[in-house]
């Protein structure tokens, strides 16, 4: 499987010349096919802007599945051209029994301009569970996170897997969390906060880059790759953390693309 990074940053996006190399855009994750069609995508943060760029002018017509519903992770929904088109498909999957309502808190007056039913093309709004999406193999389960459900999501497909793990506390504890990451090829993981700095990744239910390695370990993953980088951590303070991780842990940059 290719991983395309969309977006790797986590709570609001970071723009600037300091933020060039890993990118500011927020947590987006597309699946490539055989053909590189993107039909699968995790996360529609603000990273889902560069869909368009992957289709080369076609429509999306794939999956979206959402991992929670913060900000960060959905507020490229309405902004990604190849989503909103009469010739467009999208399956939404949110957690929760009934997805569709808080998007529509979120997507409507006096909050934005239109609901979810102003974009264009056929849009199926469902509820996220395990089973076959895209003709992948796609799996679900809630994970410890602050500020409602939060799922972690493992892919497979042909033989490989990985698992994508963008927000979550693995210091509280979870069995689901690592079943779901249980020997992956390639495991995407919360690394937003320093060791110094595990009061505020408690209180916001994030991990530090020490819980993530220990949970990669714990889970037996064959390659860790940190994410969701905190929003105001530059690209020269990531660049020494890189250099720190050499030969343990990658840190993901937007634009790149990862081969399981």
């Amino acid at each position: 499987m290719r991983l395309a990074l969309l977006g790797v940053r986590g709570s609001t996006p970071a723009p600037g010349p300091a933020f060039v190399r890993f990118g500011g855009h927020t947590s987006c994750l597309a699946v490539l096919d055989e053909r590189g069609v993107p039909t699968l995508v995790l996360d529609a943060g603000t990273g889902l802007r560069g869909l368009t760029g992957l289709l080369d002018g076609a429509p999306f017509q794939g999956s979206i599945v959402l991992t929670h519903l913060h900000w960060d992770h959905l507020q490229g929904l309405p902004f990604s051209p190849a989503l909103d088109r009469p010739d467009a498909r999208v399956d939404l999957h949110l957690p929760g029994e009934h997805p569709a309502e808080p998007l529509e808190r979120f997507m409507s007056p006096p909050l934005f301009p239109i609901g979810p039913s102003g974009l264009r093309g056929s849009w199926r709004i469902l509820s996220t569970a395990s089973g076959e999406i895209e003709g992948y193999d796609v799996r679900v389960a809630e994970i410890t996170h602050k500020g409602g459900v939060t799922h972690g999501i493992r892919v497979s497909r042909g033989g490989v897997s990985f698992a994508y793990l963008p927000d979550h506390s693995p210091q509280l504890g979870s069995a689901a969390a690592e079943e779901l990451a249980a020997d992956v090829d390639l495991l995407l993981h919360d690394g937003q906060f320093l060791a110094g700095e595990q009061g505020i990744a408690d209180a916001y239910g994030h991990a530090t880059i020490p819980d993530a390695l220990a949970f990669a370990e714990r889970c037996r993953a064959r390659r860790l790759v940190l994410t969701h980088h905190a929003p105001g951590r530059v690209d020269d303070d990531l660049d020494v953390l890189a250099k720190e991780l050499s030969g343990v842990a990658e840190l993901a940059r937007e634009g790149d693309e990862l081969i399981v």
